[in-house]
């Protein structure tokens, strides 16, 4: 991914919320012929694994039916690709448009890219280990989470069987916030102001993105 310097995010913890938000990501390898990626929730357990993952590993799982567990060979190159907000700018939002309208449409976004060998795996206590991570951390906000031990023992060893985990070794993390950190303060302003202004969900979270934070925080 091209990250210009003003628009890189280095700040680990800072990424980790944003992939903890995202809570997804496109895993992508490539097989024989082309490649392949899948949209999968993930989990990203940040503690190094050795120096072939010294940033962690990204956990999930796909489907056994899903070809790209059998198409990507063991311990290939693999990407990860988290998306965070987006949405378009419009330079009519710019206060330079009235002062010399040198000015033209961008896209504002967030985005991670994981990169490392990946292997999937079939062991049963791995897999539910998985599946029982990622729904805690989707259920552990609600009244009454639900957990993995509410189903029938063996109707989730059945599920189990028809999925296949994956671990991504992160030896990489390149993170990427497009904020229009290039322009000026007024014409971050006015961005910020016309993204209120925009009905979709993608706008509103990228002006509260650009919002200017107090000191100290990032």
């Amino acid at each position: 991914m091209y990250v210009p310097r003003a628009f890189a995010l280095t700040d680990l913890d800072q990424v980790a919320g944003c992939v903890a938000a995202a809570g997804a990501a496109d895993l992508v390898t490539v097989s024989d012929t082309q490649p392949v990626a899948t949209l999968v929730p993930i989990i990203w357990d940040r503690t190094p694994s050795g120096p072939d993952a010294p940033h962690g590993r990204l956990l999930g799982h796909l489907a056994h039916a899903n070809p790209q567990w059998r198409t990507a060979s063991p311990g290939c190159a693999a990407l990860a690709i988290v998306h965070g907000p987006q949405a378009y700018i419009s330079p009519s939002w710019y206060a330079a448009k009235t002062e010399h309208g040198r000015v033209v449409p961008t896209w504002n976004y967030t985005a991670i890219h994981f990169s490392g060998p990946v292997t999937f795996h079939h062991d049963p206590e791995q897999l539910r280990g998985i599946v029982t991570r990622l729904t805690d951390r989707h259920e552990q906000h609600r009244e009454q989470p639900w957990a993995v031990d509410d189903a029938p023992p063996d109707f989730v060893a059945g599920l189990l069987r028809a999925i296949v985990g994956f671990e991504l070794a992160v030896a990489s993390v390149t993170a990427k916030e497009k904020l229009s950190q290039n322009r000026s303060p007024a014409d971050r302003a006015g961005a910020i102001a016309g993204l209120r202004g925009e009905p979709d969900a993608g706008s509103a979270a990228i002006a509260d993105l650009m919002q200017p934070r107090p000191p100290g925080q990032t």
